[in-house]
Parts: C-alpha cells; structure tokens; sequence
C-alpha cells in the first residue's frame, strides 16, 4: 500500500475547506490544509461576515429616525467610515487568529502558500511535493467582471467592502443578493445610489412577490433602480469620477460603479485538467452526490463546484465528506430545503419551492399572503411594508415554500425552514398557536387563499363562451 504524507490534503481553507479539515483531523486522520489569501475565506473577509457587520451599521440611520416616533429627541447623528472600517478589519483579524486556533486544536497542518495539483495524490505548495490518499479542493470562487470597455475602473464587492470612503454617487450594476445588500448599506450611509438591472425586478431566480416587494421598498428608501439597463462602456474623467454610458444611449456620471454580477469558480491554474478533473463550461468542478470528481482521489466541496453556493452548504459538505471518508459513515449532503438569506433593507428569507417552481413540479397549489405594516411603525411612521408568503400543494396539503420580505426575516425563516424540512402541513400550521404581537404569528394565521390566476382564467373564458 502507497505510503503518503497525509490522509487529507486540502487545498482552500475557506468555510468548507476548513470544515472537513477539521473533521477529518478529529477522527484522527492526518490533515494538511494550504491556503494563499486569509484563513476563513470568502465568507469571512470578503462576504458574509464584513457584510452582515456593515449592514448593521447602516441600520442605525433608519434607527436615529424612528426613535423620534416613540419620544426621544435625537441630535443630527455623525458618520465616521473609517471608524467602522476599522472596526469591522479588527474583527476581522481576529476571526483569522480563531481560524488558525481551530485548525491546530484539530491537529490540522497548514501551509500557507498557493496549492497546485501535480496528480491524484501530489500537491504543490511553494515549490515543495506533498502527497495524500484523498486530495480535497474548496478554493471557493471569485467576483466575475464582463468585458467591457473601461471595466478596470470598476470594483467588485471586494473592493466595496475596503474603499476609502463612502461614495458620493454610486452606480451598482447587477440585481441579485451582493447588489441589492449593498445597494441598502451604502444608501443607508448618505451615497445616492443608483442600479442597474436587465429586468423589471431585481433578485432574478427569487419569488416573484419577493422580487417585486423588495423592489418597491428599495425605491421608497431613494435608491433609483433602472430597469433593462446595460452598460456599454465606462470612461474615467481627469477628476477621478466615472462616466457610464448605456447601450441607450444616456450619460450616467458616478464617483464609483460596482459590479455584482456574479461569481465563478475558482480553478484557474490549480492543475485541475492536466491531472483528469472535468469541469462545466462555467469551470467549476463537477462530482457526484458523494462530492467525487473525475479522478476517484480527488473531491470538492463549496463554490467551487457552483451547487448551492451558500457557507452553510459548504460547511455541510465539508462535514459529510469527512464523515464518509473518515469515520465509517456515508453522509451525503442534502440539498433540497435549505433556506437562505438577503440581508437587503428590508431584508429577505426564504426556504423551499417559489410559486412557479411549486406550479411547475406540483401542479394545483394553494397561496396564502399576508402583506402588512409592521406594529413598529405605526408609531415611527415609517413607510416600510412586510410581505408573508406560504405556497402550498392542494392536494397533500403539504407547504411547498416559505417566503419573507421584511425585518427580521431571516431570523423567523430559520424556523420556517426546520418545519418544511420535516414536512409540515398547511393544517399544522393552521393548529399552531402564534406568538403575539409578532410579525412571525402571520405564519399560523393565514387563512385565505390567493385566488388562482390560471383558474380564474378558465373560469372567466367559460363565461365568456357562455354568454356568445
């Protein structure tokens, strides 16, 4: 039997990387893990965790105002950047420093360099061979940038989450999570915010009532969304500021343009093709239900394989894998149910089937929605709507989706997403006591039904044949 230097090599220590290393290193496997860039990846320093920290941030504008509605009397509140910049890097550091503990406490090695794959069991790491029976990769992915003319001036959402100062004017080009997040912090903290978007709504692959929810709110907040707007190139002036034109033809002038529109996988010179490993035409790696790619040594977890590219998802990948290899028990990671999160203002949550897709797969369904003005407001005056949605299949009466717009959904579709996974029922939720005053009770005490658009359809062409 081949002896190797490690039982596991992982290359990435982001969310899934490290999620299986340590796993593995737990059952007493020996691990190595390499990683070139911080330890924690994406989702720690150039994602979720700096995200969610400058959305807090942003919240506390709305907050100063509503407090008047409720009887405090607040000065002119001041904004200092660079002060929650610095903040939210000092966290930052520190999730780092609890990484690296982590990994040590579980007997993982690591190697900080770039990692290269030399064949099913060698990796290159800083001109140094290290062998291993199982390979992992978990590189994640990267912001994608489109060819267009001047598109070097542009930032990502890395360059968002660093930039010196906020924006005086800002372009956003792209609808989907990372634009429209960062569309509510950076209006939130004074820029005037503008997006563009190709369609109608923004959070394309979304609900529709979600899409257009969000959409309204966004607009009632100022931020100017254009809708079927692309961007033909991008000029920088001699003052530093952007000019954008539009394949119509207009001008916009902005003092930073954004780019969210999407992500890719990160495998670009890892030596994944040169050893066997197939990828898609998006380049991400492909594997089967056991996270095995092509080459039987060799797996992928997380973003990299472009499955469902959430951090818990990678974490759960992580962990099966390294039950299946290293602990005598096949786990394979379910992905159906899985909730997920925008944390836009307001934010979204949502778990299951959207309407169409219920339509689709299940034919005759049921929806009940509740839309609202949440109790806070009727004394902060605010203008701000929630939007509950539940879609259920007529037949079974089983809930097919869970759909929210509004504060704290996140928090409640958490909740909603442990009932569909075990199946709940329109009658369970029917029998189940709310939580009162809560906006989470509308969940139990929905009662009527959307009238169905495509029976109510037949039934208007049946009259109408009835009276010719």
């Amino acid at each position: 039997m081949p002896q190797y230097d490690f039982d596991l090599f992982t290359i990435g220590a982001g969310s899934g990387g490290v999620a299986a290393s340590r796993r593995a290193g737990s059952y007493g496997a020996r691990v190595a893990i390499c990683e070139d860039n911080r330890i924690g990846g994406t989702c720690v320093h150039r994602g979720c965790v700096p995200k969610k920290l400058l959305v807090y941030g942003a919240h506390f504008h709305s907050e100063f105002e509503d407090a008047a509605g409720y009887g405090w009397s607040v000065s002119e509140p001041g904004f200092d950047w660079k002060k929650l910049q610095a903040a939210k890097d000092k966290e930052l550091e520190r999730l780092d420093g609890v990484y690296r503990r982590l990994l040590k406490d579980s007997g993982v090695q690591l190697i900080e360099g770039r990692g290269r794959l030399v064949d099913g069991h060698t990796v290159e790491v800083n001109g140094q061979r290290y062998t291993a029976e199982r390979i992992l990769v978990a590189t994640g992915s990267h912001p994608f940038l489109p060819e267009v003319p001047g598109i070097e001036h542009a930032i990502t959402s890395d360059g968002a989450l660093g930039l010196e100062e906020v924006p005086r004017r800002l372009a956003i080009v792209g609808g989907g999570y990372i634009g429209v997040e960062f569309a509510g912090i950076f209006n939130a903290l004074g820029a005037k915010v503008m997006m563009l978007i190709r369609g109608d709504t923004v959070l394309r692959g979304f609900d529709d009532d979600i899409r257009a929810m969000l959409t309204q709110e966004m607009r009632k907040k100022g931020i100017d969304i254009r809708p079927e707007t692309f961007v033909r190139d991008i000029e920088k002036r001699a003052d530093g500021t952007l000019s954008l034109l539009t394949r119509m033809g207009d001008t916009l002038e902005v003092d930073a343009v954004l780019y969210a529109t999407g992500r890719v996988p990160n495998t670009k010179g890892l030596g994944l093709g040169a050893v066997g490993v197939r990828l898609d035409a998006r380049g991400a790696v492909e594997v089967d239900e056991w996270s095995r790619t092509s080459v039987e040594s060799i797996h992928a977890v997380g973003d990299v394989t472009d499955r469902l590219n959430l951090t818990p998802v990678a974490i759960a990948e992580g962990r099966a894998l390294a039950e299946t290899l290293f602990h005598d028990n096949p786990t394979k990671m379910d992905h159906t149910g899985v909730a997920s999160a925008v944390f836009s203002q307001p934010p979204v949550g949502t778990v299951g089937c959207t309407e169409l897709e219920a339509r689709e797969r299940h034919g005759k369904v049921d929806v009940y929605v509740s839309n609202f003005r949440p109790m806070k407001h009727t004394l902060s005056g605010r203008d701000e709507r929630t939007m509950m949605k539940v879609i259920v299949e007529r037949e079974s009466g089983k809930v097919l989706g869970f759909h929210m717009v509004g504060a704290d959904a996140p928090e409640i579709i958490q909740g909603m997403s442990v009932a569909l996974k075990c199946g709940v029922t329109k009658k369970q939720l029917d029998a189940t006591v709310g939580i009162h005053p809560t906006a989470a009770e509308e969940f139990v005490t929905m009662r009527d039904k959307r009238p169905d658009p495509v029976e109510a359809a037949a039934k208007e062409l049946g009259h109408d044949a009835h009276q010719g």
